[in-house]
């Protein structure tokens, strides 16, 4: 099976695993649940004064002629609101998980214990506090990259055909990217791994990632159906995230999903539209 198909199986092993336990389920939650208000609230906002804002922002166009001032200034109201939901898809998993991180903690040991064949979980042996820092600090700077990307591609959108063709495909595979770094990061913390060392391994497996991330990323697009697959997303992360690391599952014999046995290590050189 190729690593766009382990990806995408990983994804749905999350989602048994949470399903054959509910309480840790219900549990996960309860942070998407808030977040979810959040945001909502936040996008209601802009759908109201959304033209208005851009209004004050365009002064210039003031007095073109109709129908031009209203098709440009539409124009750029939908963009703005595209955005806001395209940034909204990678910034509510690391609010969620900034929120939910006891929750998610718990999930992703649990799911470690219950695969491993020697029942054990890695532990950072840091406090809360300094776990809450370390995932705040490293998932702005997520955010901070794909803020960037945001900008790039919502200027490449503007390019005739490409702009409404590959522009949003592409988008939706950053998105994956970006969203697959926040979940495999609440695995790959209490292991003390470095938001470099993270990057490196998922760009050394862009095609495992896609599977996993760009599915979600679409998924996420619906509020409701986000908050519902977060816990799954979390425990399927922490699946990936053995298989990034090379550590055995009790399981990979028996489903033969194609998880490695030794650590990838990133190519000398590699690049990704994550970078």
């Amino acid at each position: 099976m190729s690593d766009l198909g382990v990806g995408f199986r990983y994804l749905l092993k999350g989602q048994r695993w949470v399903a054959r336990h509910g309480k840790s389920y219900g549990f996960g939650l309860l942070p998407g649940l808030i977040t979810l208000v959040l945001y909502a609230a936040a996008l209601v906002a802009l759908a109201l004064w959304g033209e208005d804002a851009v209004a004050w922002a365009t002064p210039f166009a003031d007095g073109w002629s109709s129908p031009w001032l209203g098709l440009f200034r539409g124009f750029l109201t939908a963009v703005l609101f595209a955005l806001a939901l395209l940034l909204s898809v990678v910034t509510f998993t690391a609010v969620t998980l900034l929120i939910g991180q006891p929750f998610y903690e718990n999930l992703s040991e649990k799911v470690d214990r219950d695969v491993s064949p020697d029942g054990h979980a890695p532990e950072s042996g840091l406090p809360l506090w300094r776990e809450l820092w370390i995932s705040a600090r490293d998932s702005l700077r997520i955010v901070v990259r794909a803020a960037l990307w945001g900008v790039l591609l919502f200027a490449c959108g503007f390019i005739p055909v490409v702009g409404q063709t590959a522009v949003p495909v592409i988008g939706f595979f950053v998105t994956g990217f970006f969203l697959t770094e926040e979940l495999t990061a609440v695995a790959l913390q209490r292991r003390s791994v470095e938001l470099r060392t993270r990057l490196g391994l998922l760009r050394s497996r862009k095609t495992l990632v896609w599977g996993f991330g760009t599915p979600l990323a679409v998924a996420f697009l619906v509020p409701f159906v986000a908050v519902f697959l977060m816990p799954g997303a979390v425990a399927g992360a922490t699946l990936m995230a053995r298989d990034l690391l090379g550590e055995e599952n009790r399981e990979d014999g028996a489903e033969g999903d194609g998880a490695v046995t030794t650590p990838p290590q990133p190519p000398s050189g590699s690049s990704s539209p994550a970078r």
